[in-house]
């Protein structure tokens, strides 16, 4: 397996970094400072190395530095699945107040079509506080959460699920009217269908897999709480013994049968974009939602480092791991196993926090570094 790692991280005009660069030499990279510092800001740039917006979901523009031209840039050498690699992302300053941003990305200074193509050297996973309250949140969260799971593992999937939205919204303009055209509703629940279940049929596979993995952890007395995991809706449950093709027929059918249900809410109410990811914890036999603040958080860790474990075993390339505040609600003993199993990954890991006293059993593994209103200096260990 191949151990993807940054040798240098630059960013220019990002967040509250005018220029700034960071070098590492292979451990963890372990970032320290007060709140407001800065700490997230670097690995929420490492994120956009990945396909998305971003650990905060941020649009282009709000990422650029205050007092800059309205532009911004990250670049990192890899070492990664290809070799070395420079990868590169930002935007232009836009020409007038109403130029809508546009994402360039580069591998080894030569243009590509997407930060998709930046998979192939290296994956990105990420635990940030935002997370917290997956369980209790709103479904759409945990979709949004599954489709990163997905995303980690099959670089194209974002596009299939924005493809899936754009067919959606398309259905639904059409069934505005109030006499919509029934060859075009054809065609675009045709389409729809096609997309759905090819949406449905990789989260079903990644869940499958990755509740394997959950299980052979557990198995194994694995630090952290096993977890449960199964999606919640009527299409990932006919994949599971029904061909895709059968699936499509089926989709097509509930579509042009809810045509006047849907013209009236406004909204196609049954398909893939609806699916919960249902998580349970396994040792109380209760959903994750009902379990302790603590519980929860304990059960979120285990989940990502089982997921980072399986991506490194579906991609042949031990993904980034980006912590953000992870260690300081842990107790000692959790902190310890966390630092265990990261070393078990493989993983280059960046962890942020602002009390070096929970860093201790790492920092002698790591690299540590300073991070103060934008400046970044490496300190010993």
């Amino acid at each position: 397996m191949t151990t993807a790692r940054i040798r240098r991280l630059t960013l220019t005009n990002f967040r509250n970094y005018h220029a700034a660069s960071i070098d590492l030499d292979g451990g963890p990279a372990i970032l320290l400072g007060p709140n407001g510092a800065g700490k997230t800001n670097l690995i929420e740039a490492i994120s956009f190395l990945a396909p998305g917006r971003g650990l905060r979901r941020a649009t282009l523009e709000e990422v650029a530095f205050a007092e800059g031209n309205g532009s911004w840039a990250v670049s990192a050498e890899v070492e990664g699945a290809l070799g070395l690699a420079t990868l590169g992302t930002g935007i232009e300053p836009p020409i007038t107040e109403d130029t809508l941003p546009l994402r360039q990305c580069r591998i080894d200074r030569e243009p590509v079509s997407s930060a998709a193509a930046f998979a192939d050297h290296l994956r990105v996973i990420w635990l940030t506080p935002s997370m917290d309250g997956l369980f209790a949140g709103p479904a759409s969260e945990r979709r949004r959460f599954l489709d990163r799971l997905v995303l980690a593992v099959d670089a194209d999937h974002a596009g299939r699920v924005a493809a899936l939205q754009r067919s959606l919204r398309s259905r639904n303009r059409l069934l505005e009217n109030p006499r919509p055209d029934p060859h075009w509703l054809d065609a675009i629940e045709h389409e729809t269908a096609e997309l759905a279940v090819a949406v449905a049929a990789l989260r079903t596979e990644t869940v499958r897999r990755l509740q394997a993995a959950l299980a052979a952890r557990h198995a194994w007395g694995f630090a952290f709480p096993s977890a449960e995991i199964a999606l919640q809706g009527w299409m990932e449950q006919a994949l599971a013994d029904r061909p895709a093709g059968d699936v499509e027929d089926r989709y097509r059918g509930v579509l042009k049968e809810n045509r006047a249900r849907d013209a009236q809410a406004g909204r196609t109410l049954e398909g893939p974009h609806l699916t919960d990811l249902v998580v349970s914890y396994a040792a109380k036999n209760i959903p994750a939602a009902d379990a302790s603040t603590g519980e929860q958080k304990a059960l979120l860790i285990g989940l990502v480092l089982a997921h980072a474990g399986l991506v490194g075993e579906m991609t042949g390339i031990a993904p980034l791991l980006l912590l953000d505040e992870v260690v300081a609600h842990l107790d000692p003993d959790r902190r310890a196993a966390l630092y265990d199993a990261i070393s078990q990954l493989g993983s280059q890991v960046w962890m942020t926090g602002a009390d070096p006293a929970a860093f201790t059993e790492i920092t002698s593994r790591g690299q540590v570094f300073e991070i103060k209103a934008g400046q970044i200096t490496r300190r010993d260990a």
